[in-house]
C-alpha cells in the first residue's frame, strides 16, 4: 500500500500535476549599449510574430516520434548600428520555460515540472557575447547570414552555444531573422522520467528562434 501511494505521488507530481503559469508579462531587458547610444536604433522582440521552438526525437508506444515544443513568450532587444553595422549588439534572449507546450499534456507536464523545474527556474536565457557575419553595410531587405556566440542558461547551469541564422533589415522600423542551435542534454542535465511508453529520447536537442523586431526609436 506504502509504495502504491508513493507511485501515484511521483506519477501525480512528474505527469499529472498541471503546468505552472507565467508570474508576469514578459519584457525585454534592456541591452546595455557599448560607446554611444545616440548612433543605434533600439528594435525591440514582439512576441505575437515571432516564435522559439525545440525540436528532439523519441519512441512513444513503440513508434519513432519527432516532438516539437514551442512559445511565443520571448523578448530581447536589438541594437543596429546602420552607420557601422559591424557595431550592433544583441541584448539577452528571455524565454518564459513554463510556457513551452508540444502535442501532448502529460509530456508538458513533465517538462515543466520535473525536466526544467519551471518553478524554481521560470525562465531560460540565451545572453549573445559575440556576432559573426555583420556586414559593412546593410541592404534594405536583404538576408545576412550570421553567427551569434553567447552563453545559454537552462536552470541554473549555463553552457556556451553557437545560432547560426539570418537577419534582414526592412527599412530602419522592422527586422526580421531567424537562427538555430544544437545542445545536447547532457550538457545541461536534461534527465528524462521513466514514463510508460517513452523511450530513447534523443541526446540532441534543435533550438530556434524566428522573429520580428520592431524599431523603439
Amino acid at each position: 500500500m506504502g509504495v502504491g501511494a508513493v507511485l501515484i505521488g511521483v506519477v501525480w507530481a512528474l505527469f499529472l500535476q498541471p503546468s505552472r503559469t507565467p508570474t508576469e508579462p514578459l519584457t525585454a531587458v534592456p541591452i546595455q549599449l557599448e560607446g554611444d547610444s545616440t548612433t543605434y536604433t533600439i528594435f525591440e522582440i514582439n512576441g505575437a510574430e515571432s516564435e522559439v521552438t525545440f525540436v528532439l526525437d523519441e519512441v512513444l508506444r513503440g513508434l519513432p516520434t519527432i516532438v516539437t515544443g514551442n512559445s511565443r513568450y520571448v523578448a530581447g532587444q536589438i541594437a543596429i548600428n546602420f552607420a557601422n553595422p559591424q557595431a550592433s549588439q544583441i541584448g539577452p534572449i528571455t524565454i518564459n520555460a513554463r510556457t513551452l507546450a508540444t502535442d501532448n499534456e502529460f509530456r508538458d507536464n513533465a517538462i515543466h515540472n520535473f525536466i526544467l523545474d519551471t518553478e524554481a527556474n521560470e525562465f531560460i536565457t540565451f545572453t549573445p557575447t559575440e556576432i559573426r557575419g555583420l556586414p559593412a553595410q546593410f541592404v534594405a531587405n536583404e538576408s545576412v547570414a550570421i553567427e551569434i556566440v553567447g552563453e545559454l542558461k537552462i536552470r541554473d547551469i549555463a553552457q556556451p552555444v553557437i545560432f547560426e541564422g539570418t537577419v534582414m533589415a526592412n527599412g530602419r522600423t522592422q527586422l526580421t531573422g531567424s537562427a538555430t542551435a544544437q545542445i545536447e542534454r547532457g550538457a545541461f542535465q536534461l534527465q528524462i522520467p521513466n514514463a510508460p511508453g517513452v523511450a530513447n529520447v534523443s541526446e540532441k536537442v534543435s533550438l530556434a528562434i524566428n522573429f520580428i523586431a520592431l524599431a523603439t526609436n
